[in-house]
């Protein structure tokens, strides 16, 4: 590659000198920001042109537009990933894998590939264009054969009624090859977009199928009612549950591999006036963990917090309300403390992450492992640290007081709208004042807001009303445009606000007198704590979030 885009094109004959002279001006008064042969092509040099001199270039051969693929050969591969570095895998050749490239110059995508997934790699060249125009196609081909099981459902005139007595039609009805594509396509999909919960809903003439995704829900398909017998006797087969039973609520698992990866799947099911709502929440075992910085605290945050769980013994709490992101906060705090110095035993439901160095048990209340009974068995396991994945009633909150004050550091979750209530929670389940007051160390209460799409982040006036009523000191914030990669939305990932409360000797003396919820939330802000909606607001001056997400996740406080 001793040659550049613009010599090569001027012995090609392709562009004169003077074209050449003009292109490198422009280069110069942009100060490098395009290539020559971005800025040649946009002068009407068509693209051909430009590849076959890229092909001279970089040595390396055409791609056929004809031998594009119908699917992507190999499924690990995200289309995020594919179009951001303009790559488009062409077929799989025992362990050559081919691929088109719309930028031979952006080698990172190719070198990822090659360490990631092991194969050798034949590259040749495409437009840029044709290769985003042809991922486009293949990302919505899951849509359109989604479309195809539809029509054929609609154009099978056997009627739902025939079928809702006979358990074995209702088995053969699941075993269909069109539904168990359907069902496979709605849990790939839920995948492909990070969904955290997918729900099937039926309605009086069709059902609903929603995914949440950033903790807020979508809706992605409307299918015929007469589908849903069909559909619920599949995912209620895949779960293990009775598919005869429809009058009572059931719960079940169901474990899947999609996109390489290990994916749980907890399911629900909730008996409605139109059939059974199913809710399917995806786990993805293999998740890496999240560290505290990622988490969303930041340093006057953190060393609070990290005082706080490296203490010897005591009880700390995270509250919030379900989907705030409780156990993965757990799971961060447990990781940061781990040693080999250190037992640690958690008993939740379900286990979400596996973590190395650490035993982990899940309840089963089936056969009486629930979590009072599960923490009485590990208080005589010599754990120093033990997480308890919830405290939901008087007999696992009195155990785990217990433990915290028989020389053992507890985690655990209540479900609160803010830190000090959690205070007060214990109490009114029957816990003596004076044992909160001696065990508990600190209660953090969290919400999850979405994070501002980082390729459409832009630059806007801050809204004149909540600046006069949040933060006189801000002029401007950011907000997202929507675009391909946040799915239009404008946000993409999430990114957790809190509120750190350390329970100290002026609030263990209100704690005695059972002062309210609210006196100790006064007293708290006096000492210093920072309030949920004051996290989100300083999350908004650095451009992390929006004003609308935080007051979405903090209406309690207004």
């Amino acid at each position: 590659m001793s040659k550049k885009i613009g010599e090569v094109l001027l012995e090609m004959g392709f562009i004169t000198e003077a074209d050449l002279t003009s292109a490198l001006d422009i280069q110069k008064t942009e100060g490098g920001a395009r290539r020559v042969g971005e800025i040649l092509m946009n002068s009407g040099l068509p693209e051909e042109r430009i590849l076959k001199a890229l092909s001279v270039q970089f040595g390396l051969p055409l791609a056929d537009v004809k031998e594009f693929p119908d699917a992507v050969p190999i499924e690990k591969l995200s289309f995020n990933f594919l179009e951001n570095n303009l790559i488009l895998p062409l077929r799989l050749d025992g362990n050559l894998l081919a691929v088109a490239v719309g930028d031979p110059a952006k080698t990172e995508g190719i070198e990822s590939l090659r360490s990631s997934l092991g194969y050798d790699i034949a590259v040749s060249l495409a437009g840029a264009s044709a290769i985003l125009q042809h991922l486009k196609i293949l990302r919505g081909s899951t849509s359109a054969v989604m479309q195809q099981l539809i029509e054929d459902a609609e154009e099978n005139e056997a009627p739902a009624a025939d079928v809702t007595g006979e358990i074995s039609h209702l088995k053969d009805l699941a075993q269909e090859k069109g539904i168990i594509q359907l069902v496979n396509i709605i849990i790939e999909n839920a995948v492909k977009e990070r969904a955290s919960d997918v729900h099937i809903e039926p309605g009086e003439v069709s059902v609903k199928a929603r995914y949440r995704i950033d903790g807020v829900l979508y809706e992605k398909e409307v299918l015929p009612s007469r589908m849903y017998s069909a559909i619920s006797s599949r995912v209620k087969l895949l779960a293990q549950m009775n598919i005869a039973e429809r009058r009572l609520p059931q719960d079940g698992r169901i474990k899947v591999s999609s996109g390489g990866k290990q994916i749980d799947i907890r399911v629900s099911t909730l008996p409605t006036v139109y059939g059974e709502s199913i809710v399917m929440r995806l786990l993805d075992k293999e998740a890496s963990f999240i560290t505290m910085e990622e988490l969303g605290f930041d340093r006057v945050l953190l060393d609070i917090y990290e005082e706080m769980i490296k203490n010897p013994y005591g009880m700390i709490l995270i509250t919030g309300p379900t989907g705030s992101g409780k156990s993965t906060t757990l799971y961060a705090s447990l990781d940061r403390i781990n040693s080999s110095e250190k037992k640690i035993i958690t008993i939740e439901d379900p286990v979400e992450y596996l973590m190395p160095g650490i035993n982990q048990m899940q309840v089963r209340p089936k056969i009486g492992l629930t979590f009072a009974g599960g923490l009485r068995h590990i208080v005589r396991q010599d754990p120093d640290i033990i997480m308890v994945g919830e405290i939901r009633d008087m007999e696992t909150a009195g155990i785990a007081i217990h433990a915290a004050l028989t020389g053992h550091l507890l985690f655990s979750t209540l479900h609160t709208n803010d830190a000090p209530g959690a205070i007060t929670r214990l109490m009114d389940m029957g816990i003596e004042n004076y044992l909160v007051s001696s065990t508990l160390i600190c209660v953090m209460a969290q919400r999850l807001v979405r994070r501002i799409c980082p390729q459409c982040k832009t630059r806007q006036e801050a809204p004149a009303e909540m600046v006069k009523r949040f933060d006189a000191s801000l002029r401007e914030m950011w907000t997202g445009r929507g675009c391909e990669h946040c799915s239009g939305t404008g946000y993409r990932g999430r990114i957790g606000i809190f509120e750190v409360l350390p329970v100290g000797d002026e609030i263990r003396q209100l704690v005695m007198r059972q002062a309210t919820a609210r006196e100790i939330r006064e007293k708290a802000i006096s000492l210093g704590m920072r309030t949920l909606r004051e996290d989100g607001i300083r999350k908004v001056r650095d451009g992390v979030t929006t004003f609308d997400e935080v007051l979405r996740v903090t209406q309690v406080e207004l």
